[in-house]
């Protein structure tokens, strides 16, 4: 069995959670709060002695381990899935290997798994979540205003308490670009003298060249994570990134990254490379007509981090497809598509048909009467 890191109230005995609220770690049963710096300290010292009676425990931990036998899976699922016990109520926490923080479904216990964010596979930063569940609903129900022909399935609130906040992966990147690009342009000037009409169309040869610099450049290291989504939920502000500890992480859902550095890298430049052309070509101005002759961009320096980012999301499936919701933690901004019920939209035709039709009639009959 792995290990897990659980966040106990140092008071109680409670779990606690990271608050986006006062940016510490706080308890919801007495309402005690540390910050993150100190209650890590405290943990560090707690796991000094819980490794040293784990020790005596290893040999027992491998003789039933020997004696395990798993008979409803197969050996792929085995391989990507990790068993870890709670260590509050001995219940067993089944993850894949990919998952960094989750919950207990016996108890509850909110933990973090360890191994998953230590060594090379630690990130550097994190950007602790900035608004809470509460918020994600108020923008969530604030998504569907003015939407009429949403299934009911969408405002009910079971629905709503799905939403779960996580923390996404990102490798994030500082790169420089330079530029040298071509455009052939066009002027157009047209005049009278008299009866007749003149037209004069003068031709232009336009280079731009030079270097942008592109800080935090965010690709989501999740292939579970949809990249167009992630990218909608764009911006976050850097400036709130801290160094990381695993005790932002307790209250939330992690997963640690699973698309390498440079599978990211290759995304970002492409991204950059439409903002590098962009960027030049906004600098030509007053011409009837532009097109890009050539273009040259390279990457000359860059420099990545890996770091976490908040993201609340909900997940549905109506009618065989899956709509996802997400909102970006820090900032609140949100995305997402939403079906039509076409059956509300048919009902609510029919309904106005048939009173539009009531109204003419009454018209009809007061006007034979007069």
């Amino acid at each position: 069995m792995s290990e897990i890191k659980e966040y106990k109230c140092p008071a109680c005995g409670g779990a606690m959670e990271f608050d986006s609220k006062s940016q510490k770690m706080k308890c919801p049963y007495c309402d005690t709060e540390i910050s993150v710096d100190e209650y890590e300290s405290l943990i560090a010292k707690a796991d000094q002695v819980v490794a040293a009676d784990a020790a005596s425990d290893v040999e027992t931990e491998q003789k039933k381990s020997e004696n395990y036998t798993a008979h409803d899976w197969n050996q792929d699922e085995i391989d990507n899935m990790v068993v870890y016990i709670c260590q509050s109520c001995g219940g067993e926490i089944t993850a894949d290997k990919n998952t960094g923080a989750t919950t207990c479904p016996f108890c509850g216990n909110r933990v973090v798994l360890k191994g998953q964010f230590e060594g090379a596979l630690k990130p550097d930063y994190v950007i602790p979540f900035k608004l809470d569940k509460k918020a994600a609903k108020e923008a969530y129900y604030k998504h569907l205003t003015g939407k009429a022909f949403i299934p009911s399935v969408f405002r009910q609130e079971n629905h709503i308490d799905e939403i779960v906040g996580l923390y996404v992966p990102f490798w994030v990147f500082n790169i420089e670009s330079e530029a040298d690009i071509s455009y052939d342009a066009e002027k157009i000037r047209v005049w009278k003298s008299g009866d007749t009409e003149y037209t004069e169309h003068k031709y232009y040869k336009i280079r731009r060249g030079g270097t942008i610099y592109f800080e935090h450049v965010p690709e989501d290291g999740s292939v579970k994570m949809d990249d167009a989504l992630m990218e909608s939920l764009e911006p976050y502000d850097f400036k709130d990134a801290v160094p990381f500890k695993s005790a932002y992480l307790a209250g939330y859902v992690a997963d640690r990254y699973d698309v390498d550095q440079d599978e990211c890298m290759k995304r970002a430049k492409k991204r950059i490379r439409r903002s590098t052309e962009d960027s030049f070509r906004e600098t030509v101005n007053g011409y009837y007509a532009l097109s890009t002759q050539s273009s040259t961009v390279n990457i000359r320096d860059s420099k990545t981090s890996y770091a976490m980012y908040p993201v609340w999301l909900l997940n549905t499936t109506w009618k065989g497809q899956k709509y996802t919701f997400a909102m970006n933690g820090q900032s609140g901004k949100i995305v997402g598509d939403l079906p039509a019920d076409e059956g509300a939209f048919w009902k609510y035709v029919g309904t106005r048909g048939i009173l539009i039709s009531v109204i003419l009639y009454i018209i009809m009959m007061v006007v034979m009467f007069l």
